[in-house]
């Protein structure tokens, strides 16, 4: 698997992904005796932990260690970064928290995941079929979502540099094959702890079970739930397809993670050590999303030759007209106002008439 990401890698960006080492440990943005060191006139020297919940081959893990070599390349070693996998420095939601109090300098974490706890408007995302391709949702990323989003992650006290990719996520499970939304009744599916989440498995009919993602392939394996929805990567990076019996590719939201990082310490940095990390946050965006895109089709082979029964031509409709009206729910409602779901709707169209 490592082989197969390192061909994606250098083939979309000849990037390697090793990660940035230093001595200069540290935290917070506004300690200056922590996490940086003064070294000339022109700014301090930054050491970045950043920390990611998937392990090395995750999704996230790529984009923090291709953010980690680019802005040390970019500032001449004045930032480094240092990588933290496999949730080393906590959930996802301890990790974001640690962004926003400045004990921690920076993550990549699921946008709709745990960051609605602090931005309710992340949860849009959750929407189910906004998108029915990746350029339609790196277009409202990209063009729409980063600059409604950045300034009321500003007033929590977080910057959000850049959306990269998890993926379109799909169900899978160990109780009945799933070909329409009818084969979902009944079956408990882990889904991320959050309300539009709750509101999917009521329209769709399945239980839902939050789950924490470190201990998910254990539950799977245990059968505390019968299935799971992650995308692609996700789930072959994560081996669930040894422990889940069938997946059904419905694509019902597509997952995009954000790089955050302390407020305060990026306002403390020089506009060129801003600049630095901007641009090395776009280049990691693009890089990851080029290596996610470049392996999926092998991380599906794998699942199949895993044994996983793949049903990747479902009934999209049925699932369609089964969540058509759910953003309009009350309590969906209340978390993110319809009109900014009209709105991305609005990208799309717009994206597809200017194609």
């Amino acid at each position: 698997m490592k082989r197969i990401l390192s061909f994606a890698l250098a083939a979309a960006m000849t990037l390697s992904l090793a990660a940035c080492g230093s001595t200069n440990g540290g935290s917070s943005a506004g300690n200056t005796s922590s996490g940086a060191t003064n070294t000339n006139s022109e700014g301090k020297s930054y050491t970045l932990k950043i920390a990611t919940t998937g392990n090395e081959d995750h999704q996230s893990t790529i984009a923090a260690r291709a953010f980690a070599e680019k802005v040390e390349e970019l500032s001449g070693g004045q930032i480094k970064g240092e990588v933290y996998p496999n949730s080393s420095l906590g959930s996802e939601r301890e990790a974001a928290e640690g962004v926003q109090m400045g004990s921690l300098e920076m993550t990549v974490v699921t946008t709709d995941g745990t960051l609605p706890n602090w931005v309710p408007e992340t949860q849009v995302l959750s929407m189910p079929y906004l998108f029915e391709t990746k350029e339609e949702a790196y277009y409202v990323l990209d063009n729409f979502l980063q600059d409604e989003f950045a300034p009321l992650f500003e007033e929590q006290g977080i910057k959000h540099l850049a959306f990269c990719e998890l993926g379109f996520r799909h169900f899978t499970t160990n109780g009945k094959e799933i070909k329409s939304a009818a084969d979902l009744k009944g079956q408990s599916i882990r889904v991320q702890e959050a309300t539009i989440w709750f509101a999917l498995a009521d329209a769709l009919g399945f239980i839902a079970t939050p789950i924490a993602f470190n201990e998910l392939y254990t539950a799977l394996q245990q059968g505390t739930v019968d299935g799971q929805e992650n995308p692609i990567a996700s789930i072959a990076t994560s081996a669930f397809g040894e422990v889940q019996k069938y997946m059904c590719m419905d694509g019902h939201t597509y997952g995009a993670e954000s790089i955050i990082m302390n407020l305060d310490l990026y306002n403390g940095m020089t506009p060129e050590q801003q600049a630095w990390v901007d641009e090395a946050a776009a280049y990691a965006r693009d890089t990851q999303r080029a290596a996610v895109d470049a392996v999926e089709a092998e991380y599906l082979q794998q699942i199949k030759d895993g044994g996983t029964i793949v049903c990747e031509d479902p009934d999209i409709q049925s699932f369609k007209d089964a969540t058509a009206d759910m953003y309009k729910l009350p309590e969906v409602a209340e978390l993110v106002d319809p009109s900014l779901t009209e709105a991305v709707m609005a990208k799309v169209a717009e994206f597809n008439a200017n194609k």
